[in-house]
């Protein structure tokens, strides 16, 4: 399957403050503000939705191609990314602008203080997909993730008109988009992904009850957090996916992206939706047990042994044959 991931790539700048922001704030003058933190360290990761879903999708063996746009400062990460066989030729580089930043300082509290630097993230309106498919068979997915909205709106009236299967995963732009905005990133879609308070924000925003939103695309992906996830599709039965262990928590920024990665190998694969949710869940629990989205190492026996122990021997069976552990 040729599977375009589209979404932002951006880093993410985390900074830590052994004081609390709360000591050097007066209340009365917040309108005059102007503080400055004397921070202990700085840790820089590589991040973005897009970017961690083709890097997971890339670990397991396939090479999605990614999509998006970034600035002339991302030439060590798209050597990073090719390096562990993401295929970033349809990432737009501006003249302009730099690749968009998280910046974030995080104090004893754990009360945060952060800005979102869109960047070159804000061309990613200009890329057309059809030149970047195969010419004769078009994209067998397109998975449409979080970005500039105008980016969105365009993958997905593109992937309407031309009959390309697409991935509705608005995620986080949900909180920012309206109801009219939101009804046309999923009307349609192949597959719908979200989390649980998502999911229940898509249909306060639509005003579509559940059922109608079921109607408007083929399958919808709930993700449940520590309950795992539910899958529903027209007239069939809700398929439920358990968690599996972790061995430890460090860090749950990028799981959901994972969890993806993992379901939409299990797709390429031809497996079903109840082994692509265990892949999924499986690869998200890498990601939880490392600090960082894209730090995760994987072993093929390893990563078989898990599954094996958490979702049985017929599923270690069914993925066997399609799993190959990409090595940089």
């Amino acid at each position: 399957m040729q599977i375009a991931v589209t979404g932002s790539i951006a880093t993410d700048h985390l900074m830590t403050f052994p004081g609390r922001f709360a000591d050097s704030l007066v209340v009365d003058q917040l309108d005059k503000i102007s503080v400055s933190f004397l921070v202990d360290d700085l840790d820089i990761r590589r991040g973005g939705v897009a970017a961690n879903i083709a890097f997971g999708m890339a670990g397991l063996g396939l090479r999605p191609l990614l999509v998006g746009a970034v600035g002339p400062d991302f030439v060590d990460y798209r050597a990073w990314l090719e390096r562990h066989g993401v295929d970033t030729g349809g990432v737009r580089t501006s003249e302009l602008r730099h690749t968009a930043r998280f910046v974030c300082t995080t104090d004893r509290d754990h009360a945060q203080m952060a800005s979102f630097y869109p960047g070159a993230m804000t061309e990613a309106r200009e890329i057309e997909l059809a030149p970047l498919a195969d010419p004769a068979s078009g994209f067998d997915l397109v998975v449409i993730g979080a970005n500039d909205p105008e980016a969105m709106l365009r993958h997905t009236e593109e992937c309407l008109a031309r009959g390309y299967p697409f991935v509705a995963d608005p995620s986080q732009q949900l909180a920012f988009a309206d109801g009219p905005t939101i009804r046309r990133l999923i009307d349609g879609a192949t597959y719908l992904f979200s989390n649980q308070y998502e999911a229940a924000l898509t249909e306060q925003k639509t005003a579509w009850a559940a059922a109608e939103i079921l109607d408007r695309v083929g399958t919808r992906v709930t993700t449940l957090g520590a309950k795992g996830v539910r899958i529903e599709r027209r007239g069939e039965p809700v398929i439920e996916v358990g968690v599996a262990r972790e061995l430890r928590k460090a860090d749950p920024t990028g799981v959901g992206d994972a969890f993806r990665a993992g379901f939409f190998a299990g797709l390429s694969w031809h497996l079903g939706l109840e082994r692509c949710a265990q892949v999924g869940s499986m690869l998200a629990t890498y990601v939880i047990e490392t600090v960082g989205t894209q730090e995760y190492e994987l072993g093929r026996g390893g990563f078989l042994e898990r599954l094996v122990d958490a979702y049985g021997e017929q599923a270690g069976a069914d993925v066997a044959p399609h799993l190959r552990i990409a090595r940089p």
